[in-house]
C-alpha cells in the first residue's frame, strides 16, 4: 500500500495546502521571489496535491489553460519515493481526459532527466526563469509523433517502458548503442521489471547478440540480475534476418517504430493500441521461431 495519495484540489479552498509545499520548495529552498511564485493563472489552473498518510501536503503540480504543466514540487524528505512520478502521471491523466493533444513545461535543468524519462522532449535552447536555468519540453499525448534524434528516441523509449503494464517487446539488431545503454532507458526498464511482485516480462529479439555481449552492454547485467523479467532470443530465419526495421511496443498502446533499425529516426505513439497490438503480434510470431540466447544469462564478467 502506498504511504501517500494524489488527489485533485480546488485552488480556492486548498490554497493553504498548496502554499505549504510551494513556498517551502520554491521560495525558501530555491529563493524564488514570493511575488513570482503566485500568478494570475493559479485560480484558472487544475491543481493536484500529494498527501502523506496523515493527510499532510507533501507535493503539488498544476495544469494551466495554456496546456502547460508546472509548479511541480515535492518536499525534500519525500523525494526519491515516487511522489513526483505519481504527481506527473496524475496531471497527464487529467490532460488525456481533457483531450489535449500535447502538454509543454518549463523544466528546471536539474529535473530535465526526470521529465525525459516520462517521454518529454526538449525544444529550443535553455533560458532563465526566476534566476534558475530552464528548458522547454513537450510531450505529445494523442496521435503519432515524429522521433528525429537520439534525445527523442531515449525519451520515447523510456516513456513506453514506464507506461507498460506487464509486458514490453523490443526488436533490435544489436541493442542499439546510444539507446538501450542510456541511463534513462535503463532506469525505466529497471522500474518496469521491479514495479510489482513478480515483475514484468521484457522480451528482446536480437539479430546479433554477440556484439552487445562483447561490448559489455549495460542492459545485459541488469537482465542477468532479473532473469525472471528479461528474456532474449536471436533471430535465425533468413526471412526474419532480412527485416530492416526495429521497434518497441508495450501492452498499454505505446510503440516506437524505426524503419531502419540502425537509425534513431522514426515515429511513435503512446495511445495507439491497434498499432501496438499489430507490432506485438508480429513480434510473437518471430519470437516463436527464434533461438533462446542462453549465453546472455551468464556473461562471465
Amino acid at each position: 500500500m502506498s504511504d501517500f495519495t494524489i488527489q485533485p484540489i480546488d485552488y480556492a479552498t486548498g490554497i493553504d495546502e498548496l502554499r505549504a509545499v510551494r513556498e517551502a520548495v520554491f521560495v525558501r529552498e530555491q529563493n524564488v521571489p514570493l511575488e513570482l511564485e503566485w500568478d494570475a493563472l493559479d485560480p484558472l489552473c487544475r491543481h493536484v496535491i500529494a498527501r502523506d498518510a496523515q493527510g499532510r501536503p507533501i507535493g503539488t503540480g498544476r495544469l494551466t489553460p495554456e496546456h502547460r504543466l508546472g509548479r511541480m514540487a515535492v518536499l525534500p524528505e519525500w523525494r526519491g519515493r515516487g511522489v513526483g512520478d505519481a504527481l506527473l502521471q496524475a496531471l497527464l491523466a487529467e490532460a488525456h481526459k481533457l483531450g489535449w493533444p500535447a502538454v509543454t513545461l518549463h523544466a528546471q535543468v536539474s529535473a530535465e532527466g526526470f521529465y525525459a524519462r516520462h517521454g518529454f522532449v526538449a525544444e529550443g535552447g535553455r533560458f532563465e526563469e526566476a534566476g534558475i536555468a530552464h528548458q522547454t519540453m513537450r510531450l505529445v499525448l494523442h496521435g503519432t509523433r515524429p522521433v528525429a534524434d537520439r534525445a527523442a528516441a531515449v525519451a520515447t523509449t523510456s516513456a513506453i517502458a514506464l507506461q507498460a503494464r506487464r509486458s514490453l517487446a523490443i526488436y533490435s539488431r544489436d541493442l542499439d548503442p546510444g539507446l538501450f545503454d542510456a541511463p534513462a532507458v535503463l532506469g525505466a526498464l529497471r522500474r518496469l521489471a521491479t514495479r510489482r511482485p513478480g515483475g514484468a516480462e521484457v522480451r528482446i529479439l536480437l539479430h546479433d547478440p554477440a556484439t552487445p555481449q562483447h561490448a559489455l552492454a549495460p542492459l545485459l547485467p541488469l537482465a542477468q540480475r532479473l532473469p525472471s523479467s528479461f528474456a532474449f532470443r536471436q533471430v535465425r530465419e533468413p526471412t526474419d534476418l532480412s527485416y530492416p526495421s526495429a521497434y518497441v511496443a508495450n501492452d498499454a498502446g505505446g510503440w516506437y517504430f524505426r524503419p531502419l533499425g540502425h537509425r534513431f529516426d522514426g515515429e511513435a505513439a503512446l495511445d495507439d493500441p491497434g498499432r501496438a497490438r499489430q507490432l506485438r503480434e508480429s513480434f510473437a510470431q518471430v519470437w516463436e521461431r527464434s533461438r533462446p540466447c542462453t549465453e546472455l544469462r551468464a556473461l562471465g564478467i
